[in-house]
């Protein structure tokens, strides 16, 4: 019996898997990627409702099965690799519609942000807390990096839930439909795009502490820049908005300190 090393958990029902394509908003226009289309349920599906789909599946065993499955639907494209090398580039406007891997979510999810020149809009079952913290406010345990980041260049909701009894073999979590619309322009303007992002991972790196103190790797200086944005240097990092950190970057920029002090990384 082959092994499930990739993550693999299969949804059949096809109430659930029509609950998505409606909440796509799909048309006979749209070219739509799905990523891990498994046994080709909701391929199938999605090439009765789009002009084109474009299937991603790493597994080589699915992939020979889905050759063997879709090969008289004309307008289904298989390319048997890596979602996070495809080309997207190369494809017309697309909407994403997929029940993605779980373990891979977050890099799927920034791989296709960085195509947001095409993508339109992305539609996925995720992982129930990861979905509850893309579309987190300030204030709570769930709001962080991939918040803002997601939230920084689209509208998301979540849709809905779905029970983990509803796949096949059953993941240890619940699962949730989340919904990304691509905004024409990010949500918040910045000074310097690159430091905005910076100052948001530094924050939360030790979101239980002060801004003042989680925020100090950025430069010793870092409680004027918080002054001079209008920001308390005591209040912890999930309590502050977007526009709030777009203060911090703006100010952070006209300080200078990104000339004193070399770049933070951050995994």
């Amino acid at each position: 019996m082959r092994k499930r090393r990739l993550g693999q958990h299969y949804l059949f029902d096809r109430s659930i898997l029509a609950r998505l394509m409606e909440a796509a908003e799909l048309s006979p226009e749209d070219t739509v990627v799905e990523i891990g289309p498994g046994k080709g349920h909701l391929t199938l599906m999605l090439s009765e409702k789009a002009r084109e789909v474009v299937a991603i599946e790493l597994d080589p065993y699915l992939c020979e099965e889905l050759k063997r499955k879709v090969r008289t639907v004309k307008n289904i494209r298989l390319f048997c690799g890596d979602a996070l090398k495809y080309p997207y580039h190369t494809l017309a406007p697309f909407k994403v519609v997929a029940n993605i891997p779980y373990y891979i979510t977050t890099p799927i999810l920034f791989r296709l942000l960085a195509h947001r020149d095409r993508l339109l809009s992305a539609t996925l079952t995720v992982q129930k807390e990861v979905a509850e913290r893309i579309v987190a406010p300030p204030g709570g345990k769930d709001y962080g990096v991939l918040s803002l980041m997601i939230q920084y260049y689209a509208d998301a909701a979540i849709v809905f839930r779905i029970s983990k009894k509803a796949f096949k073999p059953p993941p240890k979590v619940d699962s949730a439909v989340v919904h990304l619309r691509i905004l024409a322009e990010p949500r918040v303007s910045v000074a310097d795009e690159r430091i905005f992002f910076r100052v948001i991972k530094t924050a939360f790196s030790q979101r239980r502490k002060t801004l003042a103190n989680s925020l100090r790797p950025m430069g010793e200086d870092i409680k004027d820049v918080l002054l001079a944005a209008g920001i308390d240097p005591r209040r912890r990092p999930e309590t502050l908005s977007m526009e709030e950190f777009a203060m911090i970057t703006d100010a952070f920029v006209q300080s200078g300190l990104q000339r004193k002090n070399k770049p933070v990384t951050s995994e």
